[in-house]
């Protein structure tokens, strides 16, 4: 894990924001009921088998691996040393003979050609793809076998699982291994970076592990995103072990980059050089007033700096989500729904002001999808003159029709937003201004559907 924060601030985790949001109706808003199935509607889900128990003997081999791998090459696996490039190796050897479609992304950084592993499994829907993430990268003070090869090691074994059980998933699956996140994120930055924006439309959920089997351990889960947050706590209400929302690495590890572009992100975290409290001790086990990881980024951090139970449980956790990601819905179920505004709102002509005409939603969960579908019903004698623009909870405007010469009357068209950076609950609106002069109209309509 990157450190980009003092190692030792006074509180030990940053308080969560909270905002209040309240909600304004300027026009009655309809909810319709989702529409029976249809070829217009979304595929139903896949139906698959539960999830593998990942055997955690598999996952404590993969790490041996790479404890050999860092003691054969200076004692680290860093960025630069011939000790990552070996790890890579290693990594990739395994899912090539599992039968995903890899490929290796080059970078340069500090001087040095750094490295990003990429493994595809065949099929499922790439418009949806769920993804998983680890940095392979050490410190060069040390082998990094929890940081990050705990996590390295939970998401290939999790691959090879996918691989034994030739699973056949309704979205696309998609695993990573960074390079350079000790540097600073440097290659999913990389990454996230090279996609074009539609690409970066088709990642429903990344999420990121780093740091899964710390010896003093918490159970740390990504709060990023509320949907992937709760698929993680169920996993855990399953066993009975209380989680806690994950602070002490907020925006220091790879989740960072794909959610400053929009993508939900969640993950999980046994936590580095905090220091466990007596009642995280109570509820956890462990030493109170130690840190969750006493040899974070130190020469310590070997085979023997690694919690076999956090660890296995961790690496469940990991499958169990993407066993249900990948299934083609979320958990819990979300189904699309409609938001309709039908009252008429007149669109004054040039110069006047922008109008708006609103959408209140209220019963969602997490974030709105990567494609919202908004559509517009305009009556206006020239559809050139409008500028029409969505506008989400945030504020943040999504634009959808540019003023043009285009003399063609009225506009019947819905448009595809990418608003997973919205929450889907919120006041929705409509802008719309009229550029040109002479041509007037109306909105008769607009409908959200998530």
């Amino acid at each position: 894990m990157h450190r980009s924060i003092p190692p030792r601030p006074l509180a030990a985790g940053a308080a969560l924001a909270t905002a209040a949001l309240t909600l304004g109706l300027l026009a009655p808003a309809v909810h319709a009921a989702p529409a029976p199935a249809a070829a217009t509607t979304t595929p139903a889900a896949t139906t698959i088998a539960a999830a593998p128990d990942i055997p955690v003997a598999n996952v404590k081999a993969h790490l041996a691996q790479l404890q050999q791998i860092a003691n054969a090459n200076g004692g680290n696996r860093a960025h630069g040393r011939s000790g990552y490039k070996a790890s890579l190796d290693y990594v990739k050897g395994k899912l090539d003979s599992a039968g995903f479609t890899t490929s290796v992304q080059q970078f340069s950084s500090s001087g040095a050609t750094g490295y990003n592993l990429i493994a595809d499994w065949p099929g499922g829907d790439t418009s949806r793809t769920v993804m998983a993430g680890a940095h392979l990268d050490s410190v060069t003070a040390g082998p990094g076998i929890n940081d990050n090869g705990s996590g390295s090691a939970g998401i290939l074994e999790t691959a090879l699982a996918v691989s034994r059980a030739q699973l056949k998933p309704d979205k696309h699956l998609r695993f990573a291994w960074w390079g350079a996140e000790e540097l600073g994120m440097v290659g999913s930055k990389y990454y996230v970076n090279s996609l074009a924006s539609a690409d970066r439309s088709k990642i429903s959920g990344y999420l990121n592990f780093d740091m899964i089997g710390s010896p003093n351990p918490g159970y740390f889960v990504y709060d990023d995103d509320s949907t992937l947050e709760k698929v993680f706590k169920d996993y855990f209400a399953t066993l009975s072990i209380p989680t806690e929302i994950e602070t002490e690495g907020d925006g220091r590890s790879d989740h960072a980059p794909f959610k400053n572009a929009g993508i939900p992100v969640g993950g999980l975290f046994s936590g580095a050089d905090y220091t466990k409290t007596s009642a995280q001790a109570q509820k956890w086990g462990g030493s109170a007033g130690q840190e969750f990881d006493a040899c974070y980024h130190a020469s310590c951090d070997t085979s023997a700096n690694i919690d076999t139970t956090a660890l296995d449980h961790n690496s469940d956790a990991i499958a169990y989500a993407l066993w249900q990601l990948a299934a083609g819905g979320t958990t819990p179920p979300d189904p699309g729904g409609s938001y309709e505004n039908t009252t008429d709102l007149a669109i004054p002509d040039s110069p006047a002001p922008a109008v708006t005409s609103s959408i209140t939603v209220a019963d969602r969960t997490g974030n709105a999808p990567s494609a919202l579908k908004v559509a517009v019903n305009i009556v206006h004698t020239y559809s050139g003159d409008l500028v029409i623009d969505l506008l989400g909870p945030s504020g943040r405007a999504y634009r959808l029709h540019n003023s043009s010469s285009d003399s063609t009357p009225n506009i019947d068209t819905t448009y595809t937003v990418n608003a997973s950076s919205e929450t889907a609950n919120g006041t929705w609106k409509l802008r719309i201004q009229d550029k040109g002069p002479q041509d007037t109209g109306y909105l008769n309509s607009w409908k959200l559907t998530f």
